[in-house]
């Protein structure tokens, strides 16, 4: 009996245990700190105290710091990588080799204790490198805290100061930032200019500058009313002799925090859904009538965003005219400002949309860059399609807002140049490559699961993902186990292709034969990349029979999504099989024409040979 007591205790613990592992613990960081801006030398000091939840099942004995700044220096990795690929981004290219001492980026960390004793750190580029005194056990908190310093670079990418439209501080990816720890290990990738990934945490953020500067930020300002909502310089009913004015924002529940300053910002506040967006922009001639008339374009998104990807969690949001063209923060995005109002809107809403899938969903973009850009780029052009219908931007809307993506995706996967999405984004070969791929077919992916999924399906699926997996930072089989418990498919095949190779998709209608007065279409499997297939059947009397063709492998089908007079399902092709017959109950004269993919959803490579009779050249 007691030897039984033993082996069950011992099952109930090995079963939690095995739980605790395989559960998606997340870390914590709750962050103080105090800045002291100079704006005559464009230099800070800080402080920063780091409350640090070690929720891993692991024993930690190092840690380590981002310091993004450092990649501004001649000699950098950034500076290398940038001259050295064969297509530089061309806000990079060799600016870094040329700047001087007063115009470098520097963070510089001067003392770190862990619950009061010294740490033993060291710097390595863009990473800190901390041996702890002792380590921090799996559940346990400890205190982290840093004094640095640091110098603001002239403005190259994304962070800086004095950008081409003049704003002072672009102030991103600007403070020694605790790397992620998480199931795969630590994450201190050095910074090369791509993406990001951080800790879930709050932030209590307090910056000093000259009290002639207005900031914009992450998170909520506390001491609005010290410093008058207005920003004049009256604080308690009498004129301040100080020269400096401290901005208090807090910003919970996010892995990163942005701010921008300048002393010509022009602050405008609305309401939309329950959401403070505030805009800072200099006010002038190439951007006052743009951004006065942009808030109406966001009230208007909103609610269409929430309605069909996910609530908004937050209860502000800041767009800053700041940066070198968009870039999405906690809670803000810095865009540059003096654009068509089109392009305005444009931005502003790609970089609000980047608030669901990598602000509140947080994946990491190191590795998976295509699950934040990608779907991001999906999502705002539903938006922006969303908006040309409701007539806020001019031009008709779209009956598929992807096709130009899918067109061009296809396209490009003839060029030779395309790598597969399972490349880590800083290790692509061309930024053209990066960019194809983290944007474009990160984007394509998603058409291609509507168009398996069905679109009801599909929509279910986003909302569903982003509801289980916020502030949890998911994966690519996190995301795809959503879409098959979604659509009862199975879909592991579709990530697999898709994610790990470049193989291409190419079905052909081979030959239409006369069989017993009955048609028989031999359709080819051409690309290597195996997908269900729609083939729409148009009489000569005009009506349509659409036949969709499941994979074997998908363990099932899309239901009608009704675009046609009629829904068939036919037999399941096999992914091994080149040629698949369809056999159907209409003489061969009375087909007028067959087509496969008549939605033009199928990133299919060559669309000459899916119809039939062939079109003349």
């Amino acid at each position: 009996m007691e030897k039984f007591i033993i082996i069950l205790l011992g099952s109930i613990f090995f079963s939690e245990f095995a739980f605790a592992q395989t559960d998606r613990w997340q870390q914590r960081a709750e962050y103080e700190m105090e800045i002291d801006m100079d704006v005559e030398t464009n230099q800070f000091t800080g402080t920063q105290t780091i409350n640090y939840t070690n929720n891993s099942p692991d024993t930690l004995d190092m840690i380590f710091y981002h310091l993004f700044y450092n990649a501004f220096q001649p000699g950098s990795m950034m500076d290398e990588k940038s001259k050295n690929i064969s297509d530089p981004d061309k806000r990079v290219g060799d600016r870094i080799s040329k700047l001087s001492e007063s115009e470098i980026g520097y963070q510089r960390v001067k003392s770190l204790q862990m619950n009061g004793k010294d740490c033993k750190y060291y710097t390595e580029g863009t990473i800190l490198e901390v041996k702890l005194p002792t380590p921090i056990m799996p559940g346990k908190t400890v205190k982290l805290a840093m004094t640095f310093e640091a110098q603001v670079p002239i403005q190259i990418r994304r962070t800086g100061r004095d950008n081409k439209e003049g704003i002072r501080y672009s102030m991103t990816q600007w403070f020694p930032k605790l790397c992620e720890y998480d199931y795969q290990g630590w994450h201190a990738h050095p910074y090369v200019g791509r993406e990001f990934y951080g800790v879930w945490g709050d932030f209590d953020v307090k910056i000093s500058i000259d009290k002639k500067y207005l900031v914009g930020a992450s998170g909520e300002l506390q001491n609005a009313k010290k410093i008058g909502m207005g920003y004049t310089d009256k604080q308690g009913g009498k004129m301040s002799l100080k020269k400096k004015r401290t901005w208090h924002f807090i910003a919970e529940n996010v892995h990163d925090f942005a701010w921008a300053a300048d002393p010509e910002y022009t602050h405008l506040t609305e309401e939309a859904e329950g959401v403070t967006f505030h805009y800072m922009f200099q006010k002038n001639q190439n951007t006052e009538e743009n951004w006065m008339k942009l808030h109406h374009a966001m009230a208007t998104a909103l609610p269409f965003i929430n309605e069909n990807f996910g609530e908004y969690p937050y209860p502000v949001y800041y767009i800053l005219q700041g940066g070198d063209g968009g870039m999405e923060y906690a809670m803000c995005t810095l865009i540059t400002g003096e654009r068509s109002f089109e392009s305005l809107v444009g931005v502003s809403i790609h970089e609000l949309m980047h608030s669901w899938y990598q602000m509140v969903l947080g994946t990491n973009e190191a590795l998976y860059p295509w699950m934040d850009e990608g779907f991001t780029t999906y999502a705002s052009s539903q938006v922006m399609n969303y908006l040309r219908q409701q007539g806020v931007l001019e031009g008709e809307a779209s009956r598929d807002p992807m096709y130009n993506n899918v067109r061009s995706f296809a396209g490009y996967t003839q060029s030779g140049m395309e790598e597969p999405l399972s490349t880590h984004s800083d290790h692509y070969t061309t930024n053209t490559a990066y960019g194809a791929g983290s944007y474009t077919k990160g984007s394509v992916f998603l058409q291609q699961l509507e168009y398996i999924m069905g679109k009801k399906n599909f929509k279910k699926g986003m909302i569903r993902y982003y509801n289980e997996w916020k502030f949890k930072h998911p994966n690519p089989n996190d995301f795809i186990r959503i879409m098959e418990k979604t659509s009862g498919l199975e879909l592991d095949w579709f990530k697999e292709y898709f994610i790990n190779t470049t193989h291409t998709v190419d079905y052909a209608v081979e030959k239409v034969e006369d069989v017993d007065g009955k048609a028989s279409i031999t359709l080819k499997k051409v690309g290597m990349m195996p997908m269900p297939i729609d083939v729409l059947i148009v009489k000569e009397n005009g009506k349509e029979e659409l036949y969709h063709i499941p994979l074997r492998m998908m363990r099932g089908e899309k239901p009608n999504e009704g675009f046609y007079d009629a829904y068939k399902v036919s037999k399941d092709w096999p992914w091994t099989h080149t040629n698949y017959t369809l056999d159907i109950d209409i003489p061969m004269a009375k087909i007028k024409g067959i087509v496969i993919d008549p939605t033009s959803r199928l990133v299919d490579v060559n669309y000459e040979n899916n119809v039939f009779p062939r079109l003349e050249p």
